[in-house]
């Protein structure tokens, strides 16, 4: 099909699906009969309803990435800090177990 967006492909399936129910009397002598076309509305949906709980997805998985980053910038700036606080309190021998050099 090459490279069309998923709502190419559908806009054209549903317009196919709609041609095919429209003239099969002319068609179905070449296989496509109301089998044939209720099995296409059938994918046509599946992948419709697919595609809608992907995009669901992706907003989730959108939300849930800029709360982790929220979150490890939080986490660096702990770091940072406690870094800072561990300098000054300890003596530079001690520095070492805290992953600091």
């Amino acid at each position: 099909m090459g490279n069309t967006t998923y709502a190419e492909t559908l806009a054209s399936a549903q317009l196919i699906a709609a041609g095919l129910r429209s003239h099969l009397d002319k068609l179905a002598k070449r296989g496509m009969d109301e089998a044939f076309v209720a099995g296409m509305e059938g994918t046509l949906k599946k992948v419709s309803e697919l595609n809608a709980e992907q995009e669901a997805l992706k907003a989730r998985l959108k939300e849930k990435t800029s709360a982790t980053e929220s979150a490890l910038t939080e986490l660096k700036g702990q770091i940072s800090e406690s870094k800072k606080v561990i300098k000054l309190a300890l003596d530079s021998t001690s520095w070492k177990q805290f992953g600091i050099s």
